[in-house]
């Protein structure tokens, strides 16, 4: 049966699925008469080698293991100070056991298992859920054998470590990121399907070096093959030749793209010549930008099918949502005040005009509201607008890297996204979310398709996925992908991790101008 995993982050391969591994197998779209048996091909010479299959992924778990025993220890040594005023047999062996005890409730709830090493939304649940797992222990333990226990090991040791642990995780990923990102710690992968669904995936695959999916090969239908390895380079074979293709090259994993109505067949002959080769088989549905909770996978009279839930717009997490997002602005708000006075002095001073700038764009439901910004720009901006537009512009958008209309105090502004931050007051008056699709105008909502027009079913936010992605980098057709990714697969953990890498793309300032 399928078992689902997360896409590698960053990239918008989709949902991958991973099956069992597992004689000749039918090409996708073909039949097996059709399928061409060329000469197995040569290795790869290009490409990062990841060395000794699986080497990476046990110093992984390995380093995790070994950091979760250190937590556990210094979380003894905290919880050891009430040695003194709780003496006794139960406290003295809880601090003497907790290195090795906290370690062996994460691999129980498997924090450690090698195929959720690194994805971090999976890494996440399976740490929390052995934190509440611990703390269902010791309040069962504690009732049931009326031990008195220590408060400070619940209140506060616990919920430390469970973040301890988190933490510890997040700097192991980014560790493994950019090691990844160095061509180091990554899988070489044997991509199977029709030439088009190929060409997308290694284009996706390659904007992402941190995923760690590293394209050696290819095995696509006969018609595509010249297609194939003239735009890419990768070593290219035949349908029926994916093994001898994944040995030549020294691959360790295979990747299905989606494919026709034939692929069951095919998915199933191709595991079966895949078992006992230690290759991962992944297969990559044909949708792309649904993913994570709305993906499950349900066996109907055994047949395991691809459940697909409806995106969700309103209901009880979209009144935490609210919650939070008027809660936090207001928090930022009396936080940031000194700040804001200072840009505030900043703009008056270097520029004639309004300190804000009001602009009119849309929200939810096409309803349009006022955005509030830090001015950037020179005061007659919008009429200067047609003076810069070139009389052949197609897109949507309309961005200059060295607009002159800016400022150059607007100029550091933009560069940190200070000029952003009133928006917090349409966050606080409900107009916008702090995490969301990008606030259009409504020129730009005049030429929206039926598909981008999904991107108003929510608030428009003040950062998201387009924030962390690129921001004016970014093309309008990848803009409106980012977009519609975050409005039909919303949850407040996704908020959450967009929240978090926020404040490092501002950092960077990668596209901001």
């Amino acid at each position: 049966m399928f078992d689902v995993i997360g896409a590698p982050s960053g990239t918008d391969a989709g949902p991958v699925l991973r099956t069992p591994t597992g004689t000749s197998p039918t090409p996708v779209g073909e039949s097996v008469a059709t399928a061409a048996t060329p000469p197995t091909p040569p290795p790869a010479t290009g490409g990062p080698r990841p060395g000794p299959r699986g080497t990476w992924s046990r110093h992984y778990v390995a380093a995790l293991v070994a950091g979760d025993v250190v937590l556990g220890a210094v979380a003894a040594l905290a919880l050891s100070v009430d040695l003194d005023t709780n003496p006794g047999h139960v406290l003295f062996w809880t601090c003497l056991l907790l290195p090795a005890l906290w370690p062996a409730v994460l691999g129980l709830a498997g924090g450690y298992a090698a195929r959720v090493a690194a994805l971090g939304r999976e890494e996440l649940s399976r740490v929390l859920r052995a934190g509440l797992a611990a703390l269902a222990l010791i309040g069962f333990t504690s009732y049931a054998f009326q031990l008195q226990l220590s408060r400070r090991l619940v209140l506060v040791v616990l919920p430390a470590l469970v973040l301890s642990s988190l933490v510890a995780r997040y700097v192991a990923r980014a560790r493994l990121r950019a090691l990844r990102r160095a061509g180091r710690c990554t899988k070489r992968v044997v991509l199977v399907g029709r030439g088009s669904s190929v060409l997308e995936l290694a284009a996706r695959l390659a904007g992402d070096p941190s995923s760690g999916l590293v394209v050696v090969a290819a095995c696509v239908t006969d018609a595509d093959r010249t297609r194939v390895a003239a735009r890419t380079g990768y070593t290219v074979a035949g349908l029926s030749d994916v093994p001898a293709t994944a040995r030549a090259v020294g691959a360790d994993t295979v990747a299905v793209t989606s494919a026709s109505e034939t692929a069951a067949e095919y998915l199933r002959r191709l595991s079966w010549d895949l078992e006992g080769s230690g290759l991962e088989l992944l297969v990559a549905p044909g949708l792309i930008e649904v993913a994570g909770p709305r993906l499950h996978i349900r066996p109907f009279d055994g047949l395991p099918l691809l459940a697909v839930e409806q995106p969700r717009f309103e209901g009880w997490r979209r009144v935490v949502k609210a919650l939070v997002d008027r809660g936090a602005a207001l928090a930022a708000l009396l936080l940031l005040a000194p700040v804001l006075l200072a840009v505030a002095a900043a703009v008056r001073v270097s520029s004639s005009g309004p300190v804000l700038f009001r602009q009119e764009r849309v929200g939810k439901d096409g309803a349009t509201f006022s955005m509030v910004k830090f001015r950037s720009m020179v005061v007659d901006a919008e009429q200067r607008l047609a003076e810069l537009v070139p009389d052949d512009a197609s897109g949507v958008l309309f961005k200059m890297r060295t607009d002159p209309r800016v400022t150059p105090v607007g100029r550091w502004l933009r560069r940190f996204s200070l000029d952003e931050l009133p928006q917090l007051l349409n966050v606080l008056a409900g107009s916008m979310s702090l995490v969301g699709p990008r606030p259009p105008l409504p020129s730009e909502v005049a030429r929206y398709d039926g598909q981008a027009t999904r991107r108003l079913l929510v608030k428009p936010g003040l950062t998201g996925l387009w924030q962390i992605s690129g921001r004016s980098d970014l093309s309008w057709e990848e803009s409106v992908r980012l977009d519609l990714r975050y409005v039909e697969n919303w949850s407040l953990a996704m908020d959450a991790s967009i929240l978090w890498r926020t404040g490092r793309a501002v950092v960077r300032s990668s596209g901001a101008y």
